[in-house]
C-alpha cells in the first residue's frame, strides 16, 4: 500500500544525489510508489495542540542538475503522514532539540524515524560512553586543568567540539603541543558546551570505519581514509571512501550495541571504528548508503525501507 512519507531535511534541491543518503532514502520511498513530502526545519510548528509543516510535494530524479521538482507549497498536520523522517544535518544545538521535542508529539500517530526521543537523548559522542569497553580512553570536561590531565595519562590526543560534525574543530595535540591552552580558550569562547578528549588512535592512518546498522543489525561497512597530512577521515574533509568488510571485533562492537539501538527506534545509524575502537555512534542523519550501495551492490536505502515496514506492520498489531 503506498504511503505518506514526509521528510524533515535540508533543502533537497541543494543535495549531492551521487552521495546524499536523504536523497537516496526518499528515491527508493517513490520507487515504492509512496508519496513524498519535503520541508525544512524551520517550517516545523506547534499550532494550538497540533504539529504542522509547510512544504512540498517531491518528485525525484537522478539527473544532476534537475534532479527534484515540486508541487504547490502545503501546510499540513504531520499526523497525516505514515512516516516521518527527522533527516537534517547538525550541529545539535537547541534548534535541532527543539524540533525532537517537537516530533516526540506525534510518535503516537506516526512512525518517525529515527525515534526522537531517543536522539535527543543519544548524541553521536555520548552515546558511546554506555559501552566503555568499546571505546578508547575517552574525557568530556570544559575545565582545562582536566584535560591536560588527561593528556598528560595519555600522550597524543583528539580534541573536538562535543556537538560538532562533519569532523569540524577536530584538533590532534602531541603530548608537548602548546597550543591546548589557546585551543581551550577559543572553543570556551564560542559556547558554553564542554569538550571531548580521546586517546588518539593511529590506526587512524588506516582509515576510519563507517559501519551503517539497520535496526541494530550491521549491513556493510566503509573505510574512510584520511587525505595526505590530515588526521581527519571525513568525507566532507577530503577522506576517500573505500570498500571493507566486516572483522570479527566489528562484528563483536554492533552485537553489544545493535539491541539498544533497535530497541529504541534507532532504524538507521552509522558508527565509526577506528582499529578495534568505536568512536561514535551517529543517530542523528547517518550518511554512508551511497557509498556502501556502490562499492557492495546492493539496495541498502531497500533494506532501511523494509525494517521501517516490519515496524508499520507490528504498530498496527
Amino acid at each position: 500500500m503506498p504511503l505518506k512519507i514526509a521528510f524533515q531535511m535540508d533543502p533537497i534541491e541543494a543535495v549531492d544525489i551521487d552521495a546524499d543518503s536523504s536523497f537516496r532514502l526518499a528515491e527508493e520511498a517513490q520507487a515504492r510508489g509512496h508519496e513524498i513530502f519535503t520541508y525544512t526545519p524551520d517550517a516545523l510548528a506547534f499550532e494550538e495542540g497540533e504539529i504542522t509543516a509547510t512544504g512540498r510535494p517531491t518528485t525525484l530524479r537522478r539527473e544532476r542538475g534537475n534532479h527534484v521538482s515540486f508541487g504547490e507549497a502545503q501546510h499540513r498536520a504531520l499526523t497525516e503522514f505514515d512516516v516521518v523522517w527527522l533527516r537534517q544535518d547538525p550541529p545539535f544545538d537547541m534548534g535541532y532539540i527543539t524540533t525532537t521535542h517537537l516530533l516526540d508529539r506525534i510518535r503516537q500517530d506516526t512512525l518517525v524515524v529515527n525515534d526522537p526521543f531517543w536522539v535527543r537523548n543519544y548524541p553521536e559522542k555520548l552515546l558511546v560512553l554506555d559501552f566503555p569497553d568499546l571505546i578508547p580512553a575517552t574525557t568530556i570536561a570544559r575545565d582545562l586543568a582536566t584535560l591536560r590531565r588527561f593528556r598528560e595519562r595519555h600522550g597524543d590526543m583528539i580534541l573536538k567540539p562535543l556537538y560538532g560534525n562533519g569532523g569540524a574543530g577536530v584538533f590532534k595535540l602531541a603530548k608537548g603541543d602548546s597550543n591546548l591552552a589557546s585551543l581551550h580558550e577559543l572553543f570556551c569562547g564560542l559556547n558554553s558546551e564542554p569538550l571531548i578528549a580521546q586517546q588518539f588512535l593511529p590506526d587512524v592512518s588506516q582509515g576510519d570505519k563507517r559501519i551503517i546498522l539497520v535496526d541494530g543489525d550491521p549491513v556493510g561497512a566503509i573505510n574512510r581514509v584520511p587525505a595526505s597530512g590530515e588526521t581527519r577521515s571525513n568525507m566532507h574533509v577530503g577522506g576517500r571512501p573505500e570498500p571493507s568488510g566486516l572483522t570479527d571485533r566489528d562484528r563483536e562492537i554492533c552485537a553489544a550495541i545493535g539491541p539498544l539501538l533497535k530497541e529504541k527506534g534507532q532504524v538507521f545509524v552509522g558508527i565509526d571504528v577506528i582499529g578495534d575502537y568505536l568512536t561514535e555512534i551517529n543517530v542523528t542523519s547517518p550518511t554512508g548508503i551511497q557509498e556502501l550501495e556502490h562499492f557492495d551492490n546492493v539496495n541498502i536505502a531497500g533494506q532501511i525501507w523494509d525494517a521501517i515496514d516490519r515496524r508499520l506492520t507490528a504498530r498496527q498489531s
